[in-house]
């Protein structure tokens, strides 16, 4: 039995990665969580599956479930989400925290030896650098969650990595991808996060709606699989049904398919090299769905697609300062401030004014973070 200690347990990921657990008591068991604002779903969480150890955001909710719940273990605010990141009794994190949170507790697991289920982006965006040469010292494995690098993951098992061409991942074009720049000068928080294909949190849905979130996609698979910029591509592709391709030097292109299920790459992270059944998985039907579809991915169209690219060469902290921007600026979309499109315009502005810092260290990006949210803030 793998114990499993599951960061942002109340968000979409950590909801799913519940499912999995509750499908397979006899594989797994909930050693740990932390979990944010969200405590009347906490509670329930803790109830059924009786965590061990349980971080919470503030105080006063740690006071509160304290009381609730005197037999579980609990801690609050950043030193409780580390408490939970390495918890002793866990084997694998899942790291499904939405934000840069999540890059200091990924960075204190892999130090105590941890297998990583990484599902929180920004954590390989700002810091790559330095979570892959943690891992690679303490040969710790970093399993993707995300099902783009998943199904990279799935479509690389077996072969060499001297034999890749490019990685092809593939994007749904997410809320907004039938319409012209003109047509998005006015559109509403409602209808941005209307996402197509997949059922995902506020904020990753309004990234898939810029294209930010493919974006910061591509940075991850520039670290997860180590290759250049130039050799990962972007395709849109609007169902959402092969994941993610690999094209190898022979020009064979092996790609994973599969209905939209993040279960499934999940369930994947948490049991490689195994497989084991999803029973309310939902079977790809390839005859039914009878054809599908790809664009070339156009970077004046999905500006911010083309933003990552470019802090992704220029890197440094650049990265560092592209996720802090965006994350200001979707909150503020999300909160009424700013209109859709000035996602994009802070996020540029951000970019321009900031000076790269080469091989930057983690107080450098924390501190650049700092900084980069600031001045977005002072746009606003």
């Amino acid at each position: 039995m793998k114990k499993i200690s599951l960061l942002g347990a109340t968000g979409s990921i950590g909801i799913q990665t519940l499912d999995i657990i509750r499908e397979h008591p006899g594989e797994f068991r909930l050693a740990a969580m932390s979990i944010g604002k969200n405590i009347e779903l906490a509670r329930k969480i803790i109830v059924e599956f009786q965590p061990e150890l349980v971080s919470v955001q503030n105080y006063s909710d740690f006071d509160t479930l304290k009381a609730e719940f005197p037999h579980t273990n609990f801690t609050y605010g950043d030193e409780g989400i580390i408490e939970a990141a390495i918890y002793e009794k866990a084997d694998i994190l899942v790291n499904a925290v939405l934000g840069s949170v999540g890059l200091n507790p990924t960075l204190q697991a892999i130090e105590c030896g941890k297998t990583i289920a990484i599902a929180n982006k920004e954590t390989l965006v700002t810091a790559g650098h330095l979570v892959m040469e943690a891992a690679r010292r303490n040969y710790v494995s970093l399993l993707p969650v995300d099902s783009e690098h998943s199904a990279i993951f799935q479509s690389l098992q077996g072969e060499r990595e001297k034999n890749i061409e490019r990685l092809i991942l593939t994007a749904s074009g997410g809320s907004f991808r039938d319409r012209t720049r003109n047509e998005l000068e006015q559109v509403t928080v409602e209808e941005a996060l209307n996402h197509p294909n997949w059922s995902m949190g506020a904020k990753i849905t309004i990234d898939s709606a810029t294209m930010m979130n493919k974006g910061l996609e591509v940075i991850e698979a520039h670290w997860l699989f180590n290759l250049p910029y130039e050799k990962i591509d972007v395709l849109l592709h609007k169902e959402s049904i092969i994941h993610s391709m690999v094209e190898f030097h022979d020009s064979s292109i092996i790609a994973q398919l599969g209905t939209p299920d993040m279960r499934v790459p999940i369930q994947y992270a948490l049991t490689y090299p195994e497989r084991i059944p999803l029973p309310s998985g939902h079977r790809l039907d390839l005859a039914k769905i009878g054809q599908l579809h790809f664009q070339e991915m156009d970077l004046s169209r999905f500006r911010c697609l083309h933003f990552a690219y470019e802090a992704g060469r220029a890197g440094g902290t650049m990265p560092t300062v592209l996720n802090a921007a965006n994350e200001t600026a979707v909150a503020a979309f999300l909160e009424g401030k700013i209109r859709f499109l000035q996602i994009e315009d802070l996020v540029e502005k951000a970019l321009d004014n900031h000076q790269a810092i080469n091989y930057p260290s983690l107080s450098t990006i924390q501190e650049v973070d700092k900084e980069t949210r600031q001045y977005v803030q002072s746009l606003l």
